[in-house]
């Protein structure tokens, strides 16, 4: 049931405030919508051809809703102790969830967000404005190019989640990538994407393969059905040159809604078993996923 609207007083009359509308906009890569919430007032949908790409509530930015969010401010609470600053690079933008979601939960954090659609972020800075010194600076940019000029050690975490379409682009698929990331992180930082693929994992384990050539610890966070081959879905994978909290994460992750797994270690280097690094040239986009996969109606 939809939320009625609030009332407010003019003039000595009680009026009542109009509900949001949809707003709909040709943006570089497709069509996006913003879909208000009936149920949270300042709360707005951001989809991208149909694909659910961020959900933001203007008024408790640390209200996430999409699991594989979670999952990634997860990674971003263990970085460091409660409330600490962290210097963060985020690769994809959207509605900037996650750079909302670290300001609130560690204010004073530096935060440089790289998105290449110039037309989404004109959108997203019209209808879902940052609030005022939040420590957040949007670039667009394309991703690579980004993260290739990036200051060396200069991020404690990097969070990439780009999907042109309902795909991650080539360009960020590579081993070549991943030292790019490498480069750019402190000694103790930490790598965290977004991805999806469904078994045999040809893709996911290319992935794998990527990062375990640059970085010593890996990890990866996706739903018990996901893992089994039985659906595709998102699965975070995370690296660091240092051990990563791996307990601590699956307890999180065990405990939400719907709970997924933690899978480190031998788990990992069965899953990759003979699958070799992708280099820039032979590199490709992440698979197509299957009708209605992330689809909303």
């Amino acid at each position: 049931m939809a939320r009625a609207p609030h009332p407010h007083r003019h003039n000595g009359t009680v009026d009542e405030a109009p509900e949001p509308i949809p707003v709909t906009r040709t943006v570089d890569c497709g069509t996006a919508k913003l879909l208000p919430d009936v149920d949270r007032p300042r709360a707005w949908l951001l989809t991208v051809d149909g694909a659910p790409q961020s959900y933001v509530d203007l008024d408790a930015p640390a209200h996430l809703e999409f699991e594989y969010v979670r999952r990634l401010a997860y990674v971003l609470d263990e970085a460091a102790a409660p409330g600490q600053p962290l210097d963060v690079l985020h690769l994809g933008g959207g509605a900037l969830t996650l750079p909302r979601y670290l300001a609130a939960t560690r204010p004073h954090s530096r935060q440089d967000v790289v998105e290449a659609d110039r037309g989404l972020l004109a959108l997203v800075t019209e209808h879902l404005p940052l609030p005022g010194g939040s420590g957040i600076t949007v670039h667009a940019e394309d991703a690579r190019a980004a993260l290739e000029a990036a200051p060396e050690d200069s991020a404690d975490v990097i969070v990439a989640d780009v999907f042109g379409g309902s795909r991650v682009p080539a360009q960020l698929t590579s081993v070549e990538y991943a030292r790019a990331a490498a480069r750019v992180l402190r000694p103790d930082g930490r790598y965290a994407a977004n991805l999806a693929d469904s078994a045999p994992f040809a893709f996911l384990r290319g992935q794998l393969a990527n990062f375990a050539t640059v970085f010593e610890h890996l990890a990866l966070i996706a739903e018990p059905s996901v893992l089994r081959g039985r659906r595709f879905g998102n699965a975070v994978l995370l690296a660091s040159r240092e051990p990563l909290p791996v307990a601590d994460l699956a307890r999180r992750t065990a405990g939400d809604a719907f709970p997924a797994r933690v899978e480190h270690g031998a788990a990992l280097r069965r899953l990759i078993a003979d699958a070799d690094p992708v280099r820039d040239a032979e590199a490709v986009a992440s698979p197509v996923p299957p009708d209605g996969a992330f689809s909303v109606g």
